[in-house]
């Protein structure tokens, strides 16, 4: 079974785990609300840290577990678990002015279908009791 398909930032369509992939080092600014809304699902999304920087020019770094995307912003937010093992914290929509993919997506690569190719991979290459361990996250 594949991934199910996705848009990425072109609109054009690609596998999940690909687009993760493009995400992780990208920075946006998104310039209007659709921009903001659409770049907040990525952020949720994705399996890895983000930072997130508001108008007032703080920022937090964390990984995002929970969003309420409603209408309107003030009433949209995300909530994340910072990198420093700070309390976890709630950012309205309306607040943000830039998201950036800074941590490493810790599942990229390892999706059923490079497992099965890394098994095929060896059982070709005659290797006998296949064993495929899961790599560690860190």
């Amino acid at each position: 079974m594949s991934e199910p398909q996705r848009v990425d930032l072109e609109g054009a369509a690609a596998p999940a785990a690909a687009q993760r992939e493009l995400l992780q080092g990208l920075a946006l600014q998104p310039a209007g609300e659709e921009e903001l809304r659409n770049a907040l699902e990525k952020a949720f999304d994705y399996r890895g840290d983000v930072t997130i920087t508001r108008h007032d020019g703080w920022t937090v770094e964390g990984y995002i577990f929970d969003r309420s995307s409603g209408r309107p912003l003030t009433e949209s937010y995300v909530r994340l678990i910072p990198v420093d093992g700070s309390a976890k914290l709630t950012v309205r929509f309306v607040d943000i002015a830039a998201i950036a993919f800074s941590g490493r997506d810790t599942a990229a690569g390892k999706s059923w279908e490079a497992w099965v190719r890394k098994y095929l991979e060896k059982k070709a290459a005659g290797e006998k009791n296949i064993e495929l361990r899961p790599e560690s996250l860190d």
